[in-house]
């Protein structure tokens, strides 16, 4: 079998089943576990932003707001009307205490998608 992710034995493939599993592990409350199988996804495919997204959402839970706040940066950058990276990325900067930079995102989450929880967290009306 050639080698294609820099991994042995790695596929496209066994990136997918990673992929899988990382949901799985964050469901179940095991951001670090998420983290670990994401990293090898994104190593041989940094460009997939879904994987970078997942990433962010793993480190978020872990705790690791540095982290976090990098990748939910690279989707944003790749996918600047993500509204759920606006707001992922605003609940960093709430947690690290930077609630300047956390409205600004708020904002720009419920400008995109008018959910009731974007819209709360944007406090038009204050």
């Amino acid at each position: 079998m050639p080698e294609t992710s820099g991994f042995t034995g790695r596929t496209p493939e066994t990136h997918v089943i990673d992929f899988r599993a990382a949901e799985q592990l964050l469901a179940a409350r095991d951001p670090r576990g998420a983290v670990k199988l994401l990293d090898r996804v994104i190593a041989a495919h940094p460009e997939n932003t879904a994987a970078r997204l997942l990433r962010a959402r793993a480190f978020f839970a872990a705790a690791q707001l540095r982290p976090a706040e990098l990748e939910f940066t690279i989707v944003l950058e790749r996918e600047p009307d993500n509204a759920f990276a606006h707001f992922a990325l605003a609940r960093t900067y709430e947690r690290s205490g930077r609630s300047d930079h956390a409205l600004r995102h708020f904002r720009l989450a419920a400008a995109l998608d008018p959910q009731p929880e974007y819209l709360a967290a944007a406090r038009f009306d204050s």
